[in-house]
């Protein structure tokens, strides 16, 4: 069943009373009226057609039965209010149609989720150029919500996006001429990872990725976060592997969730020997700070003579070729090389 709405009806009752401002389909039977606070009606229909007995159909709202009768139900708006679930019945109470109407107001200070310390609203990340990518955000403590829509796309001036989702509402596909993505909710409710199944490592990448995600509250209030990016900035490797050799030597290697072959895809690695400091700590790299570290790139497993009395080893990386993001530090704690070298 599609929900209908009345445009010359809704036209008129514009004219005298501008709100909403706008209205617009999210998906087959929810719709999101763009709201400014004021009094305001938007109409909505049960059916198509209907013939001389539509004061047959009676509404409820959220499962209480309105005293609107009728084909047309006028959805009342105030402030952010009016949202709801909204179905109609026939007199002997089958359902006949259903719509979930969300209110955007867009001149609400108010948001539904909070800034990262880079005051952005989404994090994203990637361990590699698999085309594959995980998205987070956080929840204001006073207006939990969940993802009511993901949409995730390459940017191109004729580009046109179908998304969808499985009934279940945590899978989403976004398809086009130049990509295809797959994304699932994480059963946190918290975050979404995607899939490119169209992307190649190998081949520049030309189209910045945007990601969408329109997330609402259990009072059905909704607002939408976008994130623009490359992979390329986006990326953090895997930690690095680090292993023993002998009691004076050390060797670390790629992680392995990342491309290869490494001479195409390089990492740039910052290293940091400890000596005599925080050997109780279970994570002596802490407190490093880069100007303490130094930085070499290798595009193969590389190993080290330890220096004297060192008690641990630092190692992070990052992309060669690009200004992203360090690894997390991986460690090794080498005290009993400190009198053997």
């Amino acid at each position: 069943m599609k929900l209908f709405v009345f445009n010359i009806l809704c036209v008129f009752l514009q004219g005298c009373c501008p709100n909403p401002l706008s209205y617009w389909t999210l998906e087959p039977n929810v719709l999101v009226l763009e709201v400014n606070g004021t009094l305001g009606q938007q109409p909505i229909t049960c059916l198509e057609m209907t013939g001389n007995n539509s004061q047959d159909i009676f509404w409820r709202k959220n499962g209480i039965k309105e005293l609107q009768r009728g084909n047309v139900y006028l959805v009342q708006l105030l402030e952010s209010f009016g949202g709801g679930n909204y179905t109609c019945h026939s007199r002997d109470g089958s359902l006949l149609n259903h719509t979930e109407v969300l209110i955007q107001h867009y001149l609400s200070n108010r948001r539904i989720l909070l800034k990262n310390q880079q005051e952005d609203y989404l994090s994203c990340s990637t361990q590699n150029y698999n085309g594959e990518f995980h998205c987070s955000w956080t929840w204001h403590s006073n207006r939990v919500g969940k993802a009511a829509f993901i949409k995730a796309e390459r940017i191109s001036d004729d580009q046109y996006s179908n998304c969808s989702a499985d009934p279940s509402g945590h899978q989403w596909t976004c398809s086009s001429a130049q990509s295809n993505f797959s994304c699932h909710v994480d059963n946190s409710g918290s975050g979404v990872s995607c899939l490119d199944q169209q992307h190649c490592p190998y081949v520049e990448e030309r189209q910045q990725i945007r990601v969408t995600v329109f997330v609402k509250t259990n009072d059905f209030l909704l607002e939408s976060y976008s994130k623009l990016f490359y992979l390329s900035e986006i990326v953090k490797p895997d930690k690095v592997k680090i292993s023993k050799v002998n009691k004076t030597v050390i060797e670390w290697s790629y992680p392995s969730s990342w491309n290869t072959p490494y001479s195409y895809f390089p990492l740039t690695f910052q290293i940091s020997q400890l000596r005599g400091r925080c050997r109780g700590c279970e994570n002596p790299c802490a407190d490093i700070k880069p100007s303490k570290a130094w930085t070499m790139y290798s595009t193969d497993i590389y190993q080290l003579k330890v220096k004297h009395r060192v008690k641990a080893v630092c190692v992070r990386a990052k992309d060669a070729f690009c200004n992203s993001e360090w690894s997390e530090w991986t460690h090794i704690r080498l005290v009993r090389l400190s009198g053997d070298i």
